[in-house]
């Protein structure tokens, strides 16, 4: 465990270090979650997952689940729109405890980031947000000329100072190679095994959606329970209204009592 200071100057201890983790790309393969509450984010943490990402909004949250976990806060794209909105949100999620700021913004933005030390994820490949632009949800690098567009792309962000990448649905074998190439830490969300980190959602990997997408694949199958919970709750409820109406709740179990001479005296009182 290593012992750093964060933005808030508090002594803190966190499982790896952003020089850690430049220390080990190509060296050992890291695993990265979303969480996005204490419950998510204590759950990745006992599981002995690495590393996880989560909205800037939740990082006090998160942090209280996984104090010792690298956390990148991501900076969503449209609610902060200004270099100052994203610059603020930054700072607050370093002060809240966050080792890291995710932003979908382009090279400008990660410049202004960089200037202030912050540690900064930029995204490449497949930006869903920004897919109107490559005509829809699709795999990214599947043309030579796409690949070295990409790799340009992500030269772009090395200049601008970007630490890591979140690097989406890029075509495997592409990834494979950028990764060796870029001096970015590449976080693989549906872009192979090619990646420094293998990343996937927590709702994905726990089965949350009654489908999970072409990249992903669930390990459990929590939408099953939920289902079930839906079921039980109606039941429940259900059961409830008919026993109360019934005069059957409460019962002689569910109640409070008085004693026959306390009763006789509070009556005897009211008269």
């Amino acid at each position: 465990m290593k012992r750093i200071y964060d933005w808030d100057a508090r002594q803190q201890g966190r499982n790896y270090t952003a020089a850690d983790l430049r220390a080990l790309k190509g060296v050992r393969k890291l695993v990265q979650t979303t969480a996005n509450s204490t419950e998510e984010a204590a759950a990745a943490r006992d599981a002995g997952l690495d590393l996880v990402m989560g909205n800037a909004h939740n990082t006090a949250a998160v942090r209280a689940g996984a104090p010792d976990m690298f956390f990148t806060a991501a900076v969503a794209l449209p609610d902060f729109p200004t270099e100052g909105d994203v610059l603020r949100a930054a700072f607050r999620a370093m002060k809240d405890g966050a080792d890291s700021v995710y932003t979908e913004r382009g090279p400008h933005v990660v410049e202004v980031l960089d200037r202030e030390d912050i540690t900064v994820m930029c995204h490449l490949g497949l930006v869903p947000r920004k897919s109107t632009w490559n005509g829809g949800l699709r795999a990214i690098g599947k043309t030579a000329g796409e690949a070295i567009e990409l790799w340009q792309a992500f030269r772009r962000m090395e200049d601008a100072g970007a630490f890591s990448v979140e690097a989406e649905v890029i075509c495997a074998r592409v990834m494979a190679e950028i990764s060796r190439r870029t001096t970015l830490v590449t976080s693989s969300l549906g872009s192979g095994s090619g990646g420094d980190i293998i990343y996937l959602f927590q709702n994905d990997i726990c089965g949350e959606q009654p489908e999970s997408p072409r990249h992903a694949r669930a390990f459990g199958n929590l939408h099953a329970l939920k289902e079930r919970m839906k079921v039980e709750r109606r039941a429940a409820l259900a059961d409830f209204a008919k026993e109360a109406r019934g005069g059957t709740f409460p019962g002689p179990d569910e109640i409070a009592d008085i004693a026959d001479a306390e009763y006789a005296k509070f009556l005897e009182r009211l008269a």
